[in-house]
């Protein structure tokens, strides 16, 4: 016969070898990381290639692509957001998905130069592969690495720099001259002047409407007062628009309006 005693020890025994050869269970925060989730949960970068990152929730991981023409955006880990490449830093994570492209489209979305490398000032902004021909303004042209137009100088573009929009160089002036960004008028339009930054480096610019650039002056002045351009606007504007910008109607300034104050109501006086 089994003494009482016995039996409890022998009880004891096997929970202790049961609970020695059982894993412990982890605790809430103790979830594995990974390379693709560095942290439990968020939303991470690809190690190599820009347009792909990770959600990860409890340390589980779930790859995910940008559509195709942006790039994940990783400013923080707690927003889901994909990017202009033109806002986001790539060089250590080159790589992007195969392109999917559409007439004038490279990829699906994002801003594109035009085909053409001699068209300068226009490119295509394309959303779901349709896309969108825009213009620069006058003197710039589109700057494929900043996605926006700039000065020909700024965006370096072959095929487009200053001397290749303007047909226009700067003349060689000493350094003194230089240093003040000296302006030369267009030969080709009485309306615009090129300022020479550093002496060097054409930029085109403009007078507003009605005046002309002053070679003598280096500056804009009606056009009546530069001889060479008095004409200028002529079949443009009549004498009167002309004399209209340079001497606009000045505009009577409105009557103050007085204040009104409520009356204040008299005492009324007690009878006797």
């Amino acid at each position: 016969m089994v003494r009482p005693f016995n039996f409890v020890v022998l009880i004891c025994v096997i929970a202790y070898v049961t609970a020695a050869g059982r894993k412990p269970t982890p605790e809430p925060d103790d979830v594995s990381v990974s390379d693709e989730c560095p942290e439990p949960d968020g939303y991470f970068a690809d190690a190599e290639q820009c347009d792909k990152y990770y959600e990860c929730k409890s340390g589980l991981a779930t790859e995910r692509l940008c559509p195709d023409g942006l790039v994940f955006n990783d400013f923080s880990i707690d927003y889901e957001k994909c990017d202009l490449p033109f806002n986001i830093d790539c060089s250590q994570r080159p790589k992007l998905q195969t392109p999917d492209p559409s007439e004038h489209c490279p990829r699906k979305h994002g801003y594109f130069a035009h085909e053409q490398k001699n068209i300068c000032d226009k490119f295509y902004y394309c959303v779901d592969g349709k896309f969108n021909m825009i213009t620069c303004p006058n003197g710039l042209v589109y700057n494929e690495r900043a996605g926006i137009c700039s000065w020909p100088d700024e965006a370096k573009r072959e095929g487009c720099t200053s001397e290749d929009v303007f047909q226009f160089g700067c003349p060689k002036v000493n350094e003194s001259i230089a240093v003040t960004h000296p302006r030369y008028a267009d030969p080709e339009d009485c309306q615009y002047f090129y300022v020479c930054i550093n002496g060097d480096t054409p930029r085109r610019n403009g007078c507003k409407l009605g005046q002309v650039f002053d070679d003598v002056q280096k500056t804009c002045n009606w056009a009546r007062h530069v001889p060479e351009c008095a004409d200028w606007y002529k079949g443009q504007l009549t004498d009167e628009e002309l004399a209209a910008l340079e001497n606009p109607p000045t505009r009577k300034p409105r009557p103050a309006t007085p204040i009104r104050r409520k009356g204040v109501k008299k005492p009324r006086e007690e009878e006797d």
